[in-house]
């Protein structure tokens, strides 16, 4: 038996890591592994990658609909416009991880899209220009999980350097995982590989 595979009770087999809660595997059937594009989707998946620090991604899964409510579903205008008095009343919202260095990391996020905006480029672009070769082969029981890569590192500095927080290596690393560059899903998983142009045709 492959441990990394699970088989749920609707007879699906999926990568075991999102167990059988059904928001959870919702969560991998519909969205882990797609590519995501837009300056909005992207700013929230590397700010909510970055919220998950210390805890597991189940935990900011359940809190993602609050975080589009306070956070104007991530336009990254809106957000740079966040004063101290909003950071306040973020603190005291229990539908998110109250972590003041996270909630003004969003924040100071948000402004370095919007820079990089103004200087006619985009967040999605730089993120996907750092996209690793596509794998020949998916990974199998037997293989170790990496971490991180080489891409994954090189896009840390990068966006460090634009002024963008909470984007360490192995954060950047999951950021690709769940955004469609790279392609962890384990062999054996009902869900299609994905195209070599990195098109969804799942």
């Amino acid at each position: 038996m492959n441990r990394r595979l699970l088989t749920g009770p609707d007879g699906t087999t999926r990568c075991s890591w999102c167990g059988t809660d059904e928001l959870y595997t919702s969560y991998h059937d519909t969205e882990w592994g797609r590519p995501l594009h837009g300056e909005a989707k992207v700013l929230e998946k590397l700010c909510l990658e970055g919220a998950q620090a210390g805890l597991s991604w189940i935990t900011i899964l359940r809190k993602r609909a609050r975080y589009r409510e306070v956070f104007d579903g991530f336009d990254p205008h809106a957000v740079a416009r966040f004063d101290d008095r909003k950071v306040e009343l973020l603190m005291t919202d229990t539908g998110i991880v109250r972590n003041r260095a996270k909630i003004t990391a969003a924040i100071d996020n948000a402004r370095a899209t919007v820079e990089l905006l103004e200087n006619g480029a985009s967040l999605d672009a730089l993120c996907w220009s750092f996209r690793p070769p596509p794998r020949t082969s998916r990974l199998t029981e037997h293989d170790e999980s990496p971490v991180t890569c080489l891409e994954a590192i090189a896009l840390s500095k990068e966006l460090k350097r634009h002024g963008f927080r909470f984007v360490g290596p192995t954060t950047m690393y999951a950021f690709m995982q769940s955004s469609g560059m790279i392609d962890d899903h384990i062999e054996g998983c009902w869900i299609t590989p994905p195209a070599a142009d990195g098109d969804d045709t799942t």
